[in-house]
């Protein structure tokens, strides 16, 4: 099944670099690079070092607090952090500079995949989440590398994708050395496809440990400051294609009611700010683009940057999650819930089933199905501060409550990693 799986990969492949070309229509970083894509890399490359795979923003900001752990901790263990995106390569960069070696994963071709390997030589392969890519995962088990699955989740919908592919996921499961769930539902799912019950431990979401650094308190405080003239700010985060309209349909009906009000758009992807700034103009909204640094007395500030979003929920009353008013499965609200916001949502959060429901149940969290019931959220938080506080509050109880999985995973990880030069 992998051979057929990887003659299919090379079927596709004029497909495959087709859509990077025409992604880079509206990211031109997406037409650099293709030469590490395809497992050629520079001569002077980091050998024997622990390769951190994150797919790409979401991840790797999620993973930050635990390699920056890790590099605390074994300060002589070299790191390779590698990503498929340009906008988690930015971010790699951002992050960590110099201080970690960062490339991108090849794409998952038979031959990519043996020049990545025979080129880094790493110590062991660590993939964040469940980018299983089956030529990664079965060649390195055939090298006798440790392959470490960490902060894993399969919703109902993936399992069914990948039983499909039986005997693939079987061999893929042989193939892992270790996988890290969030909890026993996941763990479940992934014995349902061959996973066996010594390869796996619940660990909990490292995405729940979120560290907020002086420097993002520094930040939140300095935008307080800026935006104290305005009376009620609510911010619209991860926002996709047929979300902004709903979000600014929701915010025009805010306005007629609510005065002195702030909207914090954020798209979620880098090639939709100016999309979103488009349709701001013809629904002829008075914004400020964050870039820019030209905001005024405007009623809507668009975050066309990335990496911030901590800094712009710290300074909101509520935040709405995107991804949800679509069919999408939504996105992480725990960075809201971690600095005491409440949350609200779309009724497609199923990316985030482990974590949604626990906030639902503590009424931190609010569930909308249109732009007017968003706005009927918005307009209680607006007239009762008080109850905004005391659901955030809530919402930061949940983040404290579920803490401790990066502890737990590094200590699983423990045994791969160099204690000393």
């Amino acid at each position: 099944m992998s051979t057929a799986y990887s003659l299919f990969l090379y079927v596709l492949s004029p497909f495959i670099f087709l859509q990077l070309w025409l992604r880079g229509r509206k990211t031109s970083a997406y037409r650099k690079r293709w030469i590490e894509r395809l497992g050629f890399y520079q001569k002077n490359i980091q050998t024997d070092s622990l390769i951190i795979h994150c797919a790409s923003v979401g991840e790797i900001l999620a993973a930050s607090p635990l390699i920056k752990q890790l590099m605390d901790k074994y300060p002589h263990q070299k790191i390779t952090i590698t990503c498929n995106t340009p906008t988690g390569s930015e971010q790699i960069v951002k992050i960590f500079g110099s201080a970690v070696q960062h490339i991108y994963l090849p794409l998952d071709f038979y031959g990519s995949v043996k020049r990545f390997l025979n080129k880094l030589r790493p110590s062991a392969i660590v993939i964040l989440e469940t980018e299983l890519w089956p030529n990664l995962i079965i060649q390195s088990k055939r090298r006798n590398l440790p392959v470490l699955v960490l902060n894993a989740r399969l919703s109902e919908k993936s399992l069914k994708g990948y039983q499909l592919f039986g005997s693939l996921s079987r061999k893929l499961m042989a193939s892992m050395t270790m996988l890290a769930a969030h909890n026993q539902q996941d763990v479940d799912r992934f014995k349902q496809l061959g996973l066996q019950d010594q390869q796996s431990a619940v660990v909990g979401s490292i995405k729940f440990d979120i560290q907020l650094s002086q420097q993002t308190r520094d930040r939140v405080q300095n935008l307080k400051q800026k935006l104290g003239n305005y009376s009620f700010i609510w911010v619209a985060g991860s926002t996709h294609p047929g979300e902004h309209e709903q979000i600014i349909a929701a915010y025009k009906m805010l306005c007629n009611t609510q005065e002195n009000c702030l909207l914090i758009i954020a798209p979620r992807h880098p090639e939709q700010f100016d999309k979103a700034a488009k349709l701001l103009s013809e629904a002829k909204v008075s914004f400020a683009r964050w870039s820019n640094n030209d905001l005024t007395d405007q009623s809507v500030l668009l975050a066309d940057t990335m990496g911030e979003m901590l800094t712009f929920f710290g300074v909101a009353h509520c935040a709405f999650i995107g991804g949800s008013l679509i069919d999408r499965g939504g996105h992480n609200p725990l960075e809201a819930a971690a600095l005491a916001v409440p949350v609200i949502t779309g009724p497609s959060y199923y990316n985030f089933k482990h974590v949604f429901p626990q906030l639902i149940a503590k009424q931190a969290c609010s569930e909308v199905d249109s732009p007017s019931s968003l706005c009927n959220q918005l307009t209680i938080y607006a007239r009762s501060p008080e109850l905004a506080k005391r659901e955030g509050k809530e919402a930061f109880k949940i983040v404290e409550s579920n803490c401790g999985a990066i502890e737990k995973t590094i200590n699983i990880l423990a045994p791969y990693l160099s204690k000393q030069p």
